[in-house]
């Protein structure tokens, strides 16, 4: 584990957007360094559509993914993994082995809410 991190201020954490997506195609990402998946997901009419690269294979199957919630931060600029464009950051926490765990919601909520 690390430590926690310095102190902010309220708006240096308005700053970071992290909505709610529902993963609408889950691919494999064989080009990736790091065992990854290509996901597409949905953030609602207001953000759309976004691509991110999320190294989740321990965990998660393809199949498992589509149509699951997730939260993401979606006012990075996008990152080159390889040949994809990564458009948002997938947010998780490490599990004991250090494999990404996915963050969600325990109850429905509409696509792009925003972490309050």
């Amino acid at each position: 584990m690390s430590p926690a991190a310095p102190l902010i201020g309220f708006d240096d954490f308005m700053k970071v957007d992290v909505r709610v997506g529902e993963v609408v195609s889950a691919d494999p990402f064989p080009e990736a360094r790091k065992p990854a998946y290509k996901l597409t997901i949905d953030f609602g009419p207001e953000i759309g559509t976004r691509k991110s690269s999320a190294q989740i294979t321990t965990h998660y199957a393809l199949d498992q993914l589509v149509g699951r919630r997730v939260a993401a931060v979606v006012n990075f600029p996008p990152r080159q993994i390889g040949p994809f464009m990564s458009e948002v950051l997938t947010l998780g926490f490490p599990d004991a082995a250090g494999e990404v765990v996915l963050v969600g919601v325990d109850r429905e909520v509409p696509v792009g809410g925003r972490l309050f």
